[in-house]
Order: structure tokens, then C-alpha cells, then sequence
């Protein structure tokens, strides 16, 4: 009986001194891949960038300030993290280097015109989180072609990003290869600049992209983004997949933009709802009341300080994409789904 006892004791010491190693090797895991400490030691968040899109991600070279949709998206991650929109370091990225950079830990997040893929994930070990911007792929080209269809460019000079979506998609689309006469790029500027001097016939890309970049022709009304619509664009930020906590803090953030706007709250009215609300459920996301700060390690108060320093959904689309700009697209998708739109939030709670 004393050995059983013995032995006993002995199983159990192992069994505990097991857990501890198998506890004290995941809290290592843990740490060593918290995105979110990793960005609050340096004092920035890291965000991957395209600055060559007018309206979502654009350099002022006057100023030296970037601007647009999806830089408004990376302040909203700095003041969730920080409470001051401003801890940001961007670096541009073009097509065919985004992924890599993410891969390699050179960004914490890549914010851009990307389109969530099955292969995109599964090929370079990343995860999307929920979709910012619903676009398609379109086509634009001269108005002096007279085109209206399709059909009518068949023989076209037609330009394309690397390392996109596009190529495949116009090829699926396109039975026959020798319909157009295709002309690849790296990058956006060096493709608008080819066919903005005729060396190219049409352009095809993300509608959103070709109704931003006509605005910035000399001459917009001299070229038209033809009616229609070539393939599904799901434009989404990614993060690595090795920190289930980032996912997460990402994830939500675009989440509490649109909770912000199905609910009213934006920049101009947040103070005077945060003191005289009765909503336990606005209590909570404005971090009067509960934890879901906590839950993500973020401040109670996170929401309110992406409402109070960026706004809301509405709020980013309208001060760079929206009726008071140049570029002035519909909502359409990109709307709330009281309002016809494909944005819905799963509950803050």
C-alpha cells in the first residue's frame, strides 16, 4: 500500500509538473507572437499601405500627410490601442511585396485594396478579417472608343496589375486570349500614367479605383468605366495568422465602425450620448459600463476614443469617398443592412 502511494504521488507530481510545462510553454507562445504588446513597446502601430489609390490610401507631397479610407482604418486601430489616432508608422506597399511584408512581421497589418481569397489565405498564412469595402472589377477606357460592351474592345491594349486578382478574373471572362492584347504592371501609377498617354487602350481594376483615379485626370469626362461588372472585389484588411488576440482587436475595430453608425453615435455627438445615455448596450460600448475592452486587452473605453478622434463608418466614407468630394461614389453595398447595404456588425457584448 505505501508504494502504491508512492507511486501515486509520484504519477501526480508529473501530471502537475506536466500542465505547468505545457502552461508555461503557451503563455511563451503567447507572448512572443502578442502583436499587441509588440505594437504598445514601440509606441506605433505598423500599417501596410497602398499610397497610390486617391480616396483610400494617398500621399500628399505637399504636406508630406497621408489620407484617405483605409488610412482613417489605421487611425481607428491607433486610438483603439492608444487613444490617439495618430501612433502610426505607414509603409507603402505595392501588389506583388504586400503579402511578403505581412509574412515577415515588416507590418502589423495590411490595410489596402486587397480582395479576400481562399488561396490567399491558405498559400501565405494570413487571415482576413471582416470586409471594409464591397467592390467589383470594372473596366474604363477612352470615351473617343465608343465603347459600351465588352465586345467592343476586342483587340485592346488592356492594362493590368501583377500579382492581382484582375488577371484572372478578365480571363475567366474572356473565352478566347487573343480578344485583347494584355499589358501588365507593377504598379498603379505607372499603369493610369501608360494609359493616360495612349500607350494602353483601357484600363481594368477595382471599380472603386478606376472611379477615383478618372477624378484625377485633366480631363475625366473624357474617359468612362463601362457598365459593367467582371467579378467579385471583397476588399479586406489581413494579419498574420499566428495571433489569435490581433485578429481579434482588428476585427472588432471594423465591427465598432459600424455598430457607431447603426447606432448614431459619431465624432460630433459621442460626449453628449456617453453622459446621458440610458442604453445599457451603448453603456457598455462606450466603456461606461462592462468589460469588452478587457476581453480584447484594450482600454474599456476603446470605441469611444475611435468615435471621438475618427468617427464612424459613415463618418470615413464620407470625408473621403462620399457626396462632398470629387469622387462622390454611392454607398450602394458599402451601406448598412437597415438601408439595402451588406454592413452588419455581430453584437458588441
Amino acid at each position: 500500500m505505501k508504494m502504491f502511494f508512492i507511486l501515486f504521488a509520484s504519477s501526480l507530481l508529473t501530471i502537475v509538473g506536466c500542465d505547468k510545462t505545457a502552461e508555461s510553454s503557451q503563455q511563451s507562445k503567447i507572448e512572443k507572437n502578442s502583436t499587441l504588446q509588440s505594437i504598445k513597446n514601440r509606441g506605433e502601430i505598423i500599417c501596410g499601405i497602398n499610397d497610390e489609390l486617391p480616396g483610400f490610401g494617398f500621399l500628399n507631397k505637399k504636406t508630406g500627410e497621408y489620407s484617405g479610407f483605409d488610412i482613417d482604418i489605421c487611425k481607428a486601430l491607433s486610438a483603439a490601442i492608444f487613444g490617439d489616432a495618430q501612433k502610426i508608422k505607414f509603409i507603402p506597399l505595392t501588389a506583388d511585396k504586400r503579402f511578403e511584408a505581412l509574412q515577415a512581421s515588416t507590418v502589423d497589418v495590411l490595410i489596402g485594396n486587397t480582395t479576400r481569397t481562399l488561396e490567399r489565405e491558405a498559400v501565405f498564412n494570413i487571415n482576413f478579417v471582416p470586409i471594409k469595402f464591397y467592390d467589383g472589377q470594372g473596366i474604363m477606357t477612352h470615351k473617343s472608343r465608343k465603347a459600351k460592351t465588352l465586345e467592343d474592345l476586342q483587340g485592346a491594349t488592356i492594362g493590368m496589375l501583377e500579382r492581382t486578382t484582375t488577371i484572372e478574373h478578365f480571363e475567366r471572362k474572356i473565352a478566347s486570349k487573343d480578344f485583347y492584347i494584355p499589358t501588365f504592371f507593377t504598379t498603379q501609377n505607372d499603369m493610369f500614367k501608360a494609359y493616360e498617354i495612349g500607350r494602353i487602350d483601357a484600363i481594368t481594376s477595382d471599380k472603386s479605383e478606376l472611379a477615383t483615379r478618372k477624378q484625377m485626370f485633366p480631363d475625366p469626362e473624357n474617359h468612362i468605366i463601362l457598365d459593367l461588372t467582371l467579378s467579385k472585389e471583397p476588399l479586406a484588411p489581413a494579419v498574420r495568422n499566428d495571433d489569435d488576440q490581433w485578429h481579434n482587436i482588428v476585427s472588432w475595430v471594423i465591427f465598432a465602425l459600424f455598430t457607431a453608425e447603426e447606432y448614431n453615435i459619431n465624432s460630433a455627438n459621442v460626449d453628449l450620448i456617453k453622459s446621458t445615455t440610458k442604453d445599457s448596450r451603448i453603456k457598455e460600448l462606450l466603456g461606461v459600463e462592462g468589460n469588452i475592452g478587457e476581453l480584447l486587452g484594450l482600454e474599456n473605453t476603446w470605441i469611444y476614443n475611435i468615435i471621438k478622434t475618427v468617427g464612424n463608418y459613415e463618418e470615413i466614407y464620407n470625408r473621403n469617398l462620399g457626396p462632398t468630394t470629387k469622387f462622390n461614389i454611392p454607398r450602394g453595398q458599402n451601406n448598412q443592412y437597415n438601408k439595402g447595404g451588406l454592413l452588419y456588425a455581430p453584437p458588441l457584448q
